[in-house]
């Protein structure tokens, strides 16, 4: 799967065409959805343009998501954050995710507190878990839940800047963590992406491990090349086409670089 994260926590500062009302978000995602993506990770935004964990709102905006889709004929996974910067109210957060509907997945943080309460919230109404690890150091925590055999995914989201401030390059580090899961004992689908100067690395990693990656302004504006992408869809046509390059090379010997350029 190919996911574009449109938004994320971020405003139009970020950059102009990053999608903050609905109809922004549906009109950018019709784009995206033609460009091959065929998974979306929402930050659900009130009228406002606020996050928002809202049960009428958030399932307001995946039936919008869903009706998109048909209308395309195209099959997408609607995934959401659970964010605890958004209600941080354990118990609140909790109640308000249970009476989600139309979502097939939500993100859990493993740095944040309760996160076990807020898997179970998910479980309970339906919704596949897609655990949050930014760092190795959370595995143990993630074994200990007992909530890893019930993981629909595992998302391995690497950055170099805050929590965790990781050291070493990219490729290792997801390497590490795979490793870990392997050792675990886990086969549920991985995703592997970073943030900023890490995101195409780590798309390129995904593809060649075979697992599931990410783009979108959530996580970078910036093509491989270095140039700021026009639209979530110029980044979603981008790793397409390393995808595609990655496979064609593979049948020829040759490899490419972390951001897409090539060599023998």
């Amino acid at each position: 799967m190919l996911q574009v994260t449109p938004a994320g926590p971020f405003g139009k500062d970020r950059h102009p065409r990053l999608p903050v009302s609905l109809d922004e978000l549906v009109a950018d995602l019709v784009e995206c959805f033609r460009a091959g993506a065929d998974g979306v990770h929402l930050h659900v935004r009130d009228e406002s343009g606020a996050e928002t964990l809202e049960p009428a709102r958030v399932n307001l905006v995946a039936a919008r998501v869903r009706k998109l889709t048909a209308e395309l004929g195209t099959p997408v996974e609607i995934g959401l954050t659970t964010g605890a910067w958004i209600l941080p109210g354990l118990s609140e957060r909790v109640a308000m995710i249970r009476e989600w509907e139309g979502v097939d997945c939500a993100t859990v943080n493993l740095s944040e507190d309760g996160f076990e309460q807020v898997m179970q919230a998910l479980l309970d109404a339906g919704v596949g878990i897609d655990v949050g690890l930014w760092a190795p150091r959370e595995l143990d925590m993630l074994i200990a839940s007992g909530y890893l055999p019930a993981a629909q995914r595992v998302s391995i989201e690497l950055d170099p800047g805050e929590p965790y401030f990781l050291q070493g390059t990219p490729s290792a580090l997801a390497q590490r963590v795979n490793d870990a899961l392997d050792e675990a004992g886990s086969h549920c689908r991985r995703l592997t992406h970073g943030m900023n100067d890490w995101t195409w690395p780590l798309v390129e990693d995904a593809f060649r491990r075979g697992h599931d990656t990410r783009v979108g302004f959530e996580d970078s504006i910036l093509l491989p090349d270095g140039r700021v992408a026009e639209s979530n869809a110029d980044l979603v046509r981008a790793a397409e086409a390393l995808r595609a390059d990655i496979q064609t090379r593979a049948g020829k010997g040759l490899k490419t670089t972390a951001v897409g350029q090539l060599r023998e």
